[in-house]
């Protein structure tokens, strides 16, 4: 069978078409764990779950699970056999032809399904899981859910307040990715905690400062915001939101490098205005699904900064990381050494 979306895979769950393959794997975790719950859920029925719904992990030896997928289900007319985080690249290749063998062989009343709800892998770089991919589209069906785009984001948002007796405008939806991420997990909890707060007040709308008061900046915001002041010269700001990543506990190499990324996206922006495309143009250049604010936010604060000085500013940048992964100088000294060039920088140009 072909690869199928998210909605393919919700109408099979809906029709009860489940015997066979499924693996459900992806960025977007929240996906991954919702669906694949459902999936197994409905595949195992309600009858006798100890016997009809048996799960395992990248640890469970192949012939247990090879056993559990030939065993005929208890009082019922299917089972599932699931198996968290297989990891292909750690199996040598008799694990894999047995897991093939095991695949073709097993009963049409066993529903198995490989999911992915921690490991991320990339079969373009791997020949092992290309493989793995080619025989579990032979063999079934294969679902990947990708990071959402940011109308998608919005949407989604919008319909979660809507369910839990709230309003969230535009606007204040958009504060709220700016903050918390694109993680559809980390949104939900912190719309939880808006929502609870909001009603809590007597209130129905998430307002952009509730937002404000109560979303945790994410470590790329901070770090965004970090950006936003060095090349607007703000001094106080820059080295504030410094000391804050070292309060948090952030790594530094973590730091330099989405600080590099916010440094990136301006000069991708500013390439494009340049060859006279607009700002969007700079999508092509990167990964920049479900994270489109990423440009938009780089278009207004790259504004006036030229591609000189964000060269100069990323090189910066990569003398810095190399300097934490081959110095023995305090790493904070590094870091605040980096902020007062990239200030130095950004005065130049502005003098």
């Amino acid at each position: 069978m072909p690869e199928i979306d998210e909605n393919g895979l919700k109408k099979q769950i809906a029709s009860g078409e489940l015997g066979g393959l499924f693996v459900v794997a992806g960025q977007e975790k929240y996906m991954v764990k919702r669906l694949a719950r459902q999936l197994m859920k409905r595949a195992a029925g309600e009858a006798f779950p100890e016997f009809n719904d048996q799960a395992f992990t990248d640890e469970s030896a192949l012939d247990s699970i090879g056993d559990a997928a030939q065993a005929l289900p208890f009082f019922s007319d299917r089972k599932c056999v699931s198996v968290a985080d297989f990891d292909v690249e750690t199996k040598n290749s008799q694990d894999l032809d047995k897991l093939y063998e095991l695949w073709e062989l097993s009963p049409e009343s066993t529903t198995l399904v490989f999911w992915y709800p921690t490991l991320d892998f990339d079969a373009k770089r791997s020949a092992k899981w290309r493989k793995f991919l080619k025989q579990a589209q032979e063999q079934g069906t294969v679902v990947f859910c990708e990071h959402r785009s940011q109308q998608e984001l919005l949407r989604f948002l919008a319909r979660e307040a809507e369910k839990a007796g709230c309003v969230l405008s535009r606007p204040s939806g958009l504060k709220l990715l700016e903050y918390a991420g694109q993680d559809l997990t980390a949104l939900r909890n912190e719309l939880e905690k808006l929502c609870s707060y909001a009603l809590g007040q007597g209130e129905t709308e998430i307002t952009g400062q509730m937002i404000e008061e109560l979303v945790a900046k994410s470590m790329e915001t901070t770090v965004f915001l970090m950006a936003k002041a060095l090349v607007g010269g703000e001094y106080e700001t820059a080295y504030s939101l410094l000391d804050a990543l070292f309060y948090q506990r952030e790594e530094p190499i973590a730091i330099v490098g989405a600080l590099g990324a916010s440094y990136l996206d301006m000069y991708r922006v500013r390439a494009a205005l340049e060859s006279g495309q607009t700002y969007e143009a700079a999508a092509q250049y990167g990964d920049y699904k479900g994270k489109d604010f990423r440009l938009r936010n780089a278009q207004r604060n790259g504004r006036g900064v030229s591609q000189q000085v964000l060269r100069e500013s990323l090189h910066l940048l990569l003398d810095a990381d190399l300097a934490l992964k081959g110095s023995r100088l305090d790493q904070r000294i590094i870091l605040d050494e980096l902020v007062a060039k990239l200030l130095l920088a950004a005065r130049r140009e502005r003098v």
